[in-house]
C-alpha cells in the first residue's frame, strides 16, 4: 500500500484539497485499495477546524466532498507511518524537516515537483485565488499519481507498493 501525507501550514486549504483530489483520482483509477491518503498541518493554528469554506466550495464544484475532515498537526511519528510526505511550499518543507527530525529516507517532496513546472502550490489564504490553487493541486496530484503507478513498462499496478521512490 502506498501511503501519502499532504502537508501545508494550517491543513484547511491546500493540503486537504490535495488529499481529496488525490483520493478522487485514485478512486476513478480503481486503485483505492492500493493507497492511504491523508493530510496534516505544520502549525497548530487551525487544529480541529474543518476545511476552509472556499476550499470546500472549490472541491464541490468538481464533485469532490471533504465532509468530516478537520485539521490535524504533523507528528514526528508520521514519518514512519507514511511513504510520501508532500509539502505545498518551501516553508512547509522546512517545518516538516524540523518536526520529523530530518528526512533520512528521502520521503519529503513538494507537490509541484511532480509537474513540468516545479515550485510551490499557490496559497489561496493570501491571494484568495482558489482557481490557481485548484489548478496547481490538480496538476501536482496527476503528476504524483503518474509517478506512483507506472512501472518500467508504463503499466498501472493495482497492487502497488511504495518500493523505490526514484525521483
Amino acid at each position: 500500500m502506498i501511503q501519502i501525507l499532504f502537508v501545508c501550514h494550517g491543513n484547511i486549504c491546500r493540503s486537504p484539497m490535495a488529499e481529496f483530489v488525490m483520493k478522487d483520482m485514485v478512486r476513478k483509477a480503481g486503485l483505492e485499495q492500493a493507497f492511504r491518503i491523508e493530510s496534516a498541518a505544520t502549525s497548530t493554528e487551525e487544529i480541529g477546524n474543518p476545511v476552509y469554506p472556499p476550499a470546500r466550495r472549490k472541491l464541490a464544484e468538481h464533485g469532490i466532498g471533504c465532509a468530516g475532515k478537520t485539521a490535524r498537526q504533523l507528528k514526528s511519528s508520521d514519518y514512519g507511518r507514511f511513504d510520501w510526505l508532500i509539502g505545498m511550499d518551501r516553508a512547509n518543507l522546512r517545518n516538516m524537516h524540523r518536526i520529523c527530525g530530518g528526512d533520512p529516507e528521502g520521503k519529503m517532496h513538494l507537490l509541484m515537483d511532480f509537474t513540468a513546472r516545479p515550485g510551490e502550490v499557490s496559497d489561496p489564504w493570501y491571494t484568495g485565488d482558489f482557481n490557481a490553487t485548484w489548478e496547481d493541486v490538480e496538476e501536482g496530484c496527476r503528476g504524483l499519481l503518474r509517478t506512483l503507478t507506472q512501472d518500467q513498462n508504463g503499466a498501472v499496478d493495482s497492487g502497488a507498493s511504495s518500493g523505490g521512490r526514484g525521483i
